[in-house]
This record gives C-alpha cells, sequence and structure tokens, in this order.
C-alpha cells in the first residue's frame, strides 16, 4: 500500500497536476523497445522506417504513454491509480521535447472511496497532441 502524499481534502477541483518534459532520445527508444518486447524495426532500424516512408524511427506510443502516469503518481504518490485510459494522437520522433501534463475534472466519493478524475497530456514542441488521456485515482482522507 502507497504511503499518502496527498489527501483527499487537499484536492481542488481545477487543480493543475504538476508537469515535466522530456527531449526523446533514440536511446529512450531503445531501451522501451528492450524493456516491452516490440522489436519491430520499425521503432529501431533507420533504413526500415525510411524504406515504408517515414523519415525516421519513432517512438512506441506506450512508451510515453507510460511516461504520462509519472504526472499522475508525482501528485498523489504511487499505488493511487485505479484507471488510466490513453488516446494516441501523433507519432513521436527522436529530438521531440515532449510536455507531460494533466488537471483535476472532477473529485467526489463513490461506494466509500474517494476519487478524482483526471485528464492527461503529452503535447510535443510544436503544441500538437502526442496523447490525450484520462485517469482517475484514490485518495485516502486525513480522518
Amino acid at each position: 500500500m502507497a504511503t499518502a502524499k496527498l489527501y483527499f481534502e487537499d484536492v481542488k477541483g481545477d487543480e493543475t497536476l504538476p508537469s515535466f518534459q522530456l527531449t526523446v532520445t533514440r536511446t529512450h527508444i531503445v531501451k522501451y523497445i528492450g524493456a516491452g518486447g516490440d522489436f519491430f524495426p520499425i521503432h529501431h532500424d533507420e533504413e526500415f522506417a525510411k524504406s515504408v516512408g517515414l523519415p525516421s524511427v519513432f517512438a512506441n506510443g506506450l512508451m510515453h504513454g507510460g511516461m504520462l502516469t509519472r504526472v499522475l503518481t508525482d501528485w498523489a504518490g504511487d499505488g493511487r491509480v485505479g484507471r488510466y485510459k490513453i488516446r494516441f494522437a501523433s507519432m513521436v520522433w527522436p529530438g521531440d521535447t515532449l510536455t507531460f501534463a494533466g488537471h483535476v475534472v472532477k473529485k467526489y466519493q463513490q461506494d466509500g472511496a474517494n476519487l478524482v478524475d483526471c485528464e492527461l497530456s503529452v503535447v510535443n514542441q510544436k503544441g500538437e497532441s502526442a496523447i490525450t488521456g484520462e485517469a482517475t485515482v484514490t485518495l485516502p482522507t486525513r480522518k
């Protein structure tokens, strides 16, 4: 069980979650491929990627989708995410600088649980959406 980092009473209905930025490197992509086991050459072989009409290799969407969970865990603490849903919007290339962000959209109690719904996003340096998402976290009370 996670140690309380944030309590339900502390959450504001329009709160902005801590954001962070990351410039994607080929090393990030290759590490994720190794960890995730997706060795399709479009993610690591430059010549193959170009042979199918792409300008370069690109990141597997689940790489930055997984990184996006850090917005939630930095804010609420580990072990608090109960629902997580993402939608891929555009490709991420080596050299892209991504901003990972989120905000609270709803705070409520249901079936004895303290729940907070959040909207999430990953946006590149051009302002283009790479991922949109939503999540629900469960928080303890101070009582």
